[in-house]
């Protein structure tokens, strides 16, 4: 029997769970917002508390017949994709496994919302559910599953419509971006070919605003600012924006009229510092050491200046994008840290640095190096 994409097995929980009124005696303890702060209550609304129910403890009864999460899970597993004019679903490539970031594009809820998809026999289900568990909460939360299972039925039912909507209206918005004077729209030829992504997706923006001469941080401040947009991503060369099914005329055509605006006022902008980007083979640095070194080892702060050629006891990522520029024991040089100072010039944020403007840096102590005793 094929699966039903009509049904969302944990929503129909919640809501028999409070159809039922029955109490729970396991966390959390505000108890339906019984117990949660009044002021809380009155700008999240008591919507919020009466979902925030344990998975583990209150909806999903493995222990009888129903199963509620596996049959959620289940439905998942069979549903994606959503659209043909999307690039290839991993698993239809054949990819062995795939994680799915419902929360980048779909309607789940922000954070935590992912899935993991797999292909074939080559890994085996129960190990990568034991790898999943050590970086998983204990006591997950029906709020986060039920979006994940409703956005599954909405888009299972409804996805080649939203979808197909959201990618005229991003062909639109992607034209009309270029006409807007000093701003480009990076596209398919920047993204496909050899060494590069097999295909494209157009509904995120990447928008190149060096052209008015001025970074990506302070188009992306000027917007919040002055127009109350605020940009996905940023950095020292533009801005991204993601288009979702979820976008109409009114949200586009502020976004657009934003831009506009930006690049009328981009002029008068403090002038744009230079970021000294290396090439990508020059942002790859060398791991000298197993990683627990960085953990457990003696450790000091030097001058970044003098941090080139010593190993890394911390990680240094900029946020956004979040991707981690030097992991913990690899072995900085010169052109990293001369990228990340100079980001820095610009807006870069370094949040894990324990100098967030990168004035020292934390190595690991070795034979020979100024820490030794």
């Amino acid at each position: 029997m094929p699966p039903d994409h009509r049904r969302a097995p944990l929503p129909e929980a919640l809501a028999d769970c409070h159809a039922t009124g029955r109490p729970g005696f396991s966390p959390p303890g505000h108890k339906q917002a019984r117990g949660a702060d009044p002021e809380v209550r009155e700008i999240l609304g008591d919507a919020v508390f009466y979902g925030d129910v344990l998975a583990s403890g209150g909806l999903d009864d493995r222990r009888t017949r129903d199963k509620t999460l596996e049959r959620a899970e289940r439905l998942m597993a069979d549903a994606v994709p959503f659209h043909p004019d999307l690039p290839s679903w991993a698993r239809d490539a054949e990819a062995d496994i795939c994680v799915t970031s419902i929360h980048k594009m779909g309607s789940g809820l922000e954070r935590g919302s992912s899935v993991f998809h797999l292909t074939g026999d080559l890994i085996e289900p129960a190990l990568l559910k034991s790898r999943a568990d050590l970086l998983g909460t204990t006591s997950p939360s029906v709020l986060i599953y039920a979006g994940l299972d409703g956005w599954r039925r909405q888009m299972a039912l409804h996805g080649r419509e939203l979808i197909g909507r959201a990618l005229d209206r991003a062909a639109r918005v992607r034209a009309a971006v270029e006409e807007i004077d000093g701003l480009h729209v990076e596209g398919r030829a920047v993204f496909c070919g050899p060494g590069l992504a097999d295909d494209f997706d157009p509904r995120p923006l990447v928008v190149d605003v060096r052209g008015p001469g001025t970074t990506g941080y302070r188009a992306a401040d000027w917007l919040r600012t002055h127009r109350r947009v605020d940009a996905h991503l940023a950095d020292h060369g533009g801005i991204n924006t993601q288009l979702t099914h979820a976008d109409d005329r009114a949200t586009t055509g502020t976004l657009l009229a934003a831009l506009g605006e930006l690049s009328r006022a981009a002029p008068d902008l403090p002038p744009a510092p230079v970021v000294e980007v290396p090439p990508p083979a020059g942002l790859r640095l060398t791991q000298s050491r197993p990683p627990r070194d960085a953990c457990f080892g003696t450790v000091e702060d030097v001058p970044v200046q003098e941090a080139a050629g010593r190993v890394a006891a911390e990680m240094i990522r900029p946020d956004p994008s979040g991707t981690p520029v030097v992991l913990p024991v690899e072995r900085l040089n010169e052109p990293v840290l001369r990228y990340l100072r100079s980001g820095t010039e610009t807006g870069m944020h370094l949040p894990d640095a324990g100098a967030p403007r990168l004035t020292t840096a934390r190595v690991l102590v070795e034979t020979g190096t100024s820490g030794d005793a």
